[in-house]
C-alpha cells in the first residue's frame, strides 16, 4: 500500500488550510485602559451603521477633546503640562501621548459647539440694538483669529495641518466659555461684582493660553516658539476683553 507521507503533503495547495476552519485574529480593547480612546482614533465605516450610533461616537470624541483641555497632560501632577512645553526631547508619558493624539485627531464639530456657545451667551447679555453685531463679532473674530494663528505657525515651520491647529485653538476656548457662563449666571445675583469677573476670567484666559501653548508647542522648534505663541496670548486676550465687555 502507497505511503501518504511527504509527497501527499505536498501535493495540496499552500492556500489549502489543513488544520481546520480558524478565524482571523481580532485586537480586542476592551479589557485595555486605553479601548474607549482606541475606538475613538481608530477610522470607522459610517456606511452601514445607525445615524444615532454615528451622533453619539461624534459627540464621544468632543466629550473626549474637552476633557484633554480642561485636564493636565500628566493626571499625576497640577503642573504637568510644563516639562512637555520646556523640554525639546521630553519623554512623554502614556497619559500625555493619548491626550496629544487625541487633539491631533482633528474635528471642527466641537470648536464650532463652543464658538456658537460663547456668540450666545454674550449676545444675550448685549443690549438688544446689539445683538447681532456681537454675535457676528465673536464669530469673526474667533475663526479669522483662529486662521492668523495657524498661518503665523505653519510660516514658523510647524509640523501640523491647518485644520489640526483650527482645532486645538477651537478646544481651547472652552475654559473662556466657562468664564463667560459664569460671568453671565453670577451679573444676576450680588456676587455680579467686576473684580469677581475679572478673577473669572483671568482663570479661563490662563487655561486657555496654557493649554493651547503646550499643544502648538509641540510643532514648533524650541528657537521659534515664542513666535509662534505671542499671537495665541493675543487672540485669547481679545476673546475675554470682549467677554468683560459685554
Amino acid at each position: 500500500m502507497p505511503s501518504a507521507g511527504p509527497a501527499a503533503t505536498a501535493s495540496a495547495p499552500t492556500w489549502a488550510n489543513t488544520t481546520g476552519p480558524t478565524r482571523p485574529a481580532v485586537e480586542d480593547h476592551r479589557g485595555t485602559a486605553d479601548g474607549g480612546m482606541d475606538e475613538l482614533l481608530a477610522p470607522v465605516s459610517t456606511l452601514d451603521e445607525p445615524v444615532k450610533e454615528t451622533i453619539m461616537r461624534d459627540v464621544r470624541a468632543v466629550g473626549s477633546k474637552l476633557r484633554a483641555v480642561l485636564i493636565p497632560l500628566d493626571r499625576n501632577s497640577p503642573f504637568g503640562y510644563v516639562g512637555v512645553l520646556q523640554e525639546e526631547n521630553v519623554e512623554a508619558s502614556e497619559g500625555q501621548r493619548n491626550v496629544l493624539n487625541q487633539l491631533r485627531d482633528w474635528d471642527l464639530w466641537g470648536p464650532l459647539f463652543i464658538c456658537l456657545s460663547l456668540a450666545i451667551i454674550l449676545s444675550l447679555r448685549a443690549p438688544a440694538k446689539q445683538t447681532s453685531h456681537v454675535f457676528t463679532t465673536v464669530f469673526v473674530v474667533m475663526w479669522i483669529g483662529s486662521f492668523v494663528v495657524t498661518i503665523n505657525a505653519q510660516l514658523l515651520g510647524a509640523n501640523m495641518s491647518i485644520f489640526q491647529s483650527l482645532c486645538v485653538l477651537g478646544y481651547c476656548v472652552f475654559p473662556l466659555t466657562v468664564s463667560a457662563l459664569t460671568i453671565a449666571i453670577l451679573r444676576v445675583t450680588w456676587l455680579g461684582k467686576l473684580w469677581l469677573d475679572l478673577i473669572w476670567l483671568s482663570i479661563g484666559f490662563l487655561w486657555a493660553t496654557r493649554v493651547s501653548s503646550v499643544f502648538i508647542g509641540q510643532f514648533v522648534k524650541r528657537e521659534r516658539r515664542l513666535l509662534a505663541l505671542y499671537p495665541v496670548f493675543f487672540f485669547y486676550l481679545i476673546l475675554g476683553w470682549l467677554i468683560l465687555l459685554f
